[in-house]
């Protein structure tokens, strides 16, 4: 009889201590547990922003090799970086990802922008910087989209960073071409919310 209530007590007691375990004391643990592991939309996201920065990087480095602006120049080696912590993302959670050569993009709709910014930024300086300004622009509004879509803290941290970076480039593009006698006007941000980022100095980046 004893045997037989202490193999019913056995399970019951395990049960018992697995679930104070995660309950008392212990409560970092079992959310590190989920916060480890993307959703997809999250996974998703990082797939597509690796892409974005490659679109940045690669546009930057083409129109470098035309023009020789500080602005490229420099700028091509932050969205280096960006793709980089991207990327680390990527490896942490264990996902899957291809970097395709130079100019070209798994995403069919950031191959037609590479194609169209190469033949637009090739027409001269102010149009090259133009396209800068353009990338800049959208960056800054799809990692938004991404970061109110995320309860993710890794990703939101990250992709805040990059947007901060973002922001700066911006900014550098926009002095450019103005130097130069010309103007943008946002195409994807709103107009609030482009002139707050004009209005502003350049952040200090994580």
């Amino acid at each position: 009889m004893d045997k037989i209530i202490i193999n019913f007590l056995s399970p019951m007691l395990l049960f018992i201590f697995i679930a104070l375990t995660y309950s008392c004391g212990n409560d970092n643990s079992a959310k590190d547990l989920y916060t480890k592991t993307l959703s997809d939309t999250d996974s998703a996201a990082l797939l597509f922003m690796l892409e974005e920065e490659k679109l940045a990087r690669d546009t930057y480095a083409y129109l470098d090799n035309l023009w020789s602006l500080n602005q490229f120049s420099n700028i091509k080696l932050s969205e280096q970086s960006h793709m980089n912590a991207v990327e680390n993302l990527l490896k942490v959670n264990n996902i899957p990802y291809t970097i395709l050569p130079s100019g070209e993009f798994a995403d069919e709709g950031l191959q037609a922008y590479y194609n169209q910014f190469a033949i637009d930024g090739a027409i001269d300086e102010v149009n090259a910087l133009l396209v800068g300004a353009t990338i800049e622009d959208l960056d800054i509004v799809d990692l938004q989209e991404y970061i109110d879509a995320t309860s993710n803290t890794a990703l939101i941290a990250v992709f805040e960073s990059l947007q901060c970076g973002s922001r700066n480039h911006l900014r550098s593009f926009i002095s450019a071409i103005e130097n130069l006698g010309g103007s943008y006007t946002p195409q994807f941000l709103t107009q609030q919310a482009y002139d707050a980022i004009l209005n502003s100095s350049k952040e200090q980046c994580n």
